[in-house]
């Protein structure tokens, strides 16, 4: 966790849009966190209500004021609204002119915990995809014990074809290497068996484009026990499955977490034992804590663009600030188009 304080040695500032009035919490804990992760190396600008923002910003320093900037936005998009209809109607609202700070260069990516189909259509609509990306992915990453693993699609496409897999693996694959060090991802996936032989129609013709292809180091195919063993460094599955396995893994961290806090403050002997446990159990919980890498990156657009849970606390929404600017500062959106057109090496 202390790794996502640095902002991944870039010489100059990168400069990051938040919708801070998007989320459960919003503009508060959005604007908490906006104060939080700004400095030096990450300017802040804070789309949105002007007067709301500035009443959440009263009492921050001016040295930390020096990194933030208020961007006017009247509108707000709602999680109840049609995410493609709400983005053409409501053009002024804090997510739409978010994306337009990528779009017009005065950013690099954009975070909001709004609603999340409307941030992937505003997404779409403003910054467009990236030449030869026939599909963006939907990537999170998935704080397994011992190290992340990159999972893509988690959301964007509940149907796809075996070359959108194949390009799924390929932007993953340099989103792990550039974001997470990773410095040769292996990429899984997603089956009912280890088997090439294993899998319906999708799968089995997804492995055969994987196993050819020479830009990816392929693992092979993986069950969904392997997604938390630290197997492969990238999952690649399709949409539909990626958003049911990662509310799962979510989930179960929460009770597990939960559970074991609470069979540590039970007995005398029990708080004894968690106590004398404790630092172990600390850092058990910040190895599965997914605020740690908060956040799902629409990998294929023009620009970095982050959607965090719409109940994104403040230390959630800087570390996606953080990784957001992580990402801009290894130029992972010019590495995934480079990769695509089959210009950058393995």
């Amino acid at each position: 966790m202390e790794g996502l304080q640095d902002q991944g040695g870039n010489s100059g500032q990168t400069v990051v849009a938040l919708d801070a009035m998007g989320g459960d919490h919003a503009p508060e804990a959005v604007v908490a966190g906006a104060v939080e992760a700004a400095g030096p190396g990450l300017k802040v600008l804070l789309v949105g209500r002007g007067d709301d923002i500035e009443r959440c910003l009263e009492g921050t320093g001016a040295e930390k004021r020096r990194h933030l900037e208020i961007v006017p936005a009247s509108q707000v998009i709602g999680f109840d609204e049609e995410p493609t209809r709400s983005v053409r109607e409501k053009p002024d609202s804090s997510l739409v002119v978010a994306c337009e700070q990528v779009a017009a260069g005065r950013a690099q990516g954009i975070v909001s915990a709004g609603n999340t189909g409307a941030a992937m259509a505003a997404a779409l609509f403003r910054l467009r995809r990236l030449k030869g990306v026939k599909r963006p992915g939907l990537c999170a990453v998935i704080p397994t014990p011992g190290k992340p693993t990159v999972f893509i699609d988690v959301g964007a496409n509940a149907e796809v074809r075996p070359v959108h897999l194949l390009e799924f693996a390929q932007m993953g694959s340099v989103f792990s290497r550039e974001v997470l060090g990773v410095a040769a991802p292996s990429v899984g996936l997603v089956s009912i068996g280890e088997e090439s032989v294993k899998g319906n129609e999708l799968v089995l013709e997804a492995h055969r484009l994987l196993t050819g292809s020479g830009t990816i180091d392929f693992y092979g195919n993986i069950e969904g026990r392997d997604m938390v063993r630290n197997v492969v460094d990238v999952v690649v599955t399709d949409g539909f499955t990626g958003n049911v396995c990662l509310k799962l893994m979510e989930s179960t961290s929460a009770v597990v977490i939960e559970e074991i806090r609470r069979a540590a403050s039970g007995s005398f002997l029990a708080r004894l034992g968690g106590l004398l446990l404790r630092r172990r159990l600390r850092r058990f919980k910040e190895s599965i804590d997914p605020e740690v890498y908060s956040g799902a990156y629409l990998l294929g657009v023009r620009g970095l663009v982050v959607v965090c849970h719409g109940n994104s606390s403040s230390r959630a929404i800087a570390n996606a600030l953080r990784l957001t600017a992580r990402a801009a500062a290894h130029d992972v959106v010019g590495k995934i188009a480079a990769r695509i057109a089959g210009e950058a090496p393995a």
